[in-house]
């Protein structure tokens, strides 16, 4: 079933600046589809348009599910809240019982193992275990649909790697659509189903690879052949999205 369609998507801001110049993109569920390109080339501004942050100057944009998942490149957390508040407030924002959003909370932390760290603070979480809370809090309505703005990028690599585990085991058990962005051609390659290379701006796709790793994806795969001749077909395709 697709979970996602994208037709005929441009945007151009106010001052003239055309951000995206006709992408079309349908991604069903279960499927988990990355997007790299180079800085500036309209990535987010595709996330804010799929999420209704954002209208498209024209084309038309469908999501078959009003459950969307949105993880921020910063965790935003509210330093107020400890871990089970915050992982509880999209769901007390939508007014879903106490005892719901409780139980609900504590599946979602479970699911990112932060069930040691409920009761801490942000100001007493690494790096890591911010962004961990931030992807509980989205998980807790169950989305059908995710939506991931390079939210592992100020990660050290061993975090960021540790995290890509943990995030293709809960898109293995939950199965949702996936739509993640990022500049790491490494970690595009060890999570997706298909790759999309967007061209400068304004942005535009100009190549797509399917991955066939088989699931589950053992962390040392990264260090196979056939992984590096992956990395290095994507690398030259973004050279030319620099061109």
């Amino acid at each position: 079933m697709t979970a996602l369609s994208l037709r005929d998507i441009r945007m151009t801001f106010p001052d003239g600046t055309r951000a995206i110049n006709g992408v079309d993109l349908s991604i069903e569920r279960g499927e988990f589809v990355t997007i790299v390109g180079p800085s500036g080339c309209g990535k987010s501004t595709l996330l804010r348009i799929i999420s209704g942050l954002q209208q498209p100057t024209s084309g038309s944009c469908n999501v078959d599910s009003k459950n969307i998942g949105y993880v921020f490149q910063d965790s935003v957390l509210l330093p107020w809240r400890n871990v089970q508040k915050n992982v509880e407030l999209n769901a007390e924002l939508q007014g879903i019982p106490k005892e719901l959003r409780r139980e609900s909370a504590q599946k979602a932390i479970g699911l990112v193992k932060l069930n040691d760290h409920v009761t801490k603070f942000p100001h007493q979480l690494s790096g890591g275990m911010k962004m961990r809370c931030s992807l509980a809090r989205s998980l807790v309505s169950q989305p059908q649909v995710f939506l991931f703005d390079e939210p592992f990028g100020a990660l050290d690599e061993m975090t960021r790697e540790h995290l890509n585990d943990e995030l293709l085991n809960i898109f293995l058990q939950e199965k949702f659509a996936g739509l993640f962005i990022t500049h790491s051609i490494q970690e595009a390659v060890f999570l997706s189903t298909r790759i999309i290379v967007m061209s400068s701006q304004p942005g535009r796709f100009i190549s797509e690879h399917k991955i066939d790793f088989p699931f589950p994806r053992v962390p040392d795969i990264r260090y196979s052949a056939e992984f590096a001749e992956l990395c290095g077909r994507i690398s030259h395709d973004l050279k030319l999205a620099h061109a």
